[in-house]
């Protein structure tokens, strides 16, 4: 008699995790805008699940410093390799193209530039006041790497005319190995730490992802450590594989899960909890500071 072989895990997403992907007219001016400009945005290039929702309400989060990154997390799309220097056109650019999108709340991220020696630091701030130059009641949020610690850099970023700052501690730290190599979890913290200490009139926000082989208690551990530096403003989200080549997922997390997670976060005292499967860093960005 055969035995019969295992069968593999079934790989289908749930139906909570299916989007709609008809796209209407103002999708096509945000991408037109977009391409007009030559740039970048981290939309396309971490192949964000609510990229047709959110440039169908006219709002991208831009992507500084090019679209080669010097880290290679095994959990992100974006392209590893070595990036050109820093384009000095692309402050102005950018801000062109918020002002032609007549954007409100504006999010500006990066790849990682562990070769510069301020790790783009310099950069986001010229973007900023290039924004602010053509939009200035514009808020401004920022999702920064963690410039390696360099707290110099960290300082000239908070300088900058902003309203938000965004570094995400991405998942628990029993993971980082696996999930961030190259990252430091202590680092993090202590990055989103400073900036609430620095600017206590700035909302310091940081999200994670689910869904990767962490377990509740630790994801609710990383929760009190944020809210214990400062924290006010926490995404959660599920982990999608981009690739094959990327980490797979573990486990399809229930929405009823992510309801409990914005409960507890509210309970701990943030401001504002988003979290739910499609949830981004930037998703719904501008609801965050209203």
């Amino acid at each position: 008699m055969n035995t019969p072989l295992p069968q593999p895990k079934s790989s289908a997403k749930p139906s909570w995790l299916r989007m709609d992907r008809r796209y209407g007219s103002q999708f096509a001016k945000t991408h037109a805008i977009i391409q007009a400009g030559n740039l970048y945005t981290i939309c396309e290039e971490a192949k964000c699940p609510n990229q047709g929702e959110c440039w169908q309400h006219g709002v991208a989060t831009f992507l500084l410093l090019g679209d080669l990154c010097t880290r290679g997390c095994s959990f992100c799309a974006v392209k590893n390799g070595r990036p050109e220097p820093p384009d000095a056109s692309e402050p102005e650019r950018i801000a062109e193209a918020a002002v032609r999108m007549q954007l409100r709340h504006v999010v500006l991220t990066s790849v990682n530039r562990d070769d510069l020696p301020d790790g783009g630091a310099g950069q986001f701030v010229l973007t900023v006041q290039a924004i602010k130059s053509r939009l200035p009641f514009c808020s401004i949020e920022l999702l920064i790497p963690d410039f390696l610690g360099d707290w110099a850099a960290l300082e000239c970023v908070l300088q900058a005319d902003i309203s938000v700052l965004n570094h995400n501690l991405e998942t628990v730290p029993r993971l980082y190995r696996k999930v961030r190599p190259g990252a430091n979890y202590p680092r993090s913290l202590e990055l989103l730490r400073r900036a609430s200490v620095f600017r206590q009139d700035l909302a310091v926000k940081s999200g994670i992802m689910v869904g990767l082989g962490e377990e509740k208690a630790e994801v609710m551990e990383v929760m009190r450590d944020f809210r214990s530096v400062g924290g006010c403003i926490m995404t959660i989200g599920q982990y999608l594989q981009p690739t094959p080549a990327h980490l797979p997922v573990e486990r399809h997390v229930h929405p009823d899960e992510f309801a409990e997670y914005e409960r507890i976060g509210r309970a701990m005292g943030f401001r504002h909890v988003e979290s739910a499967p499609l949830v981004r860093s930037s998703y719904h960005a501008w609801k965050h500071v209203e």
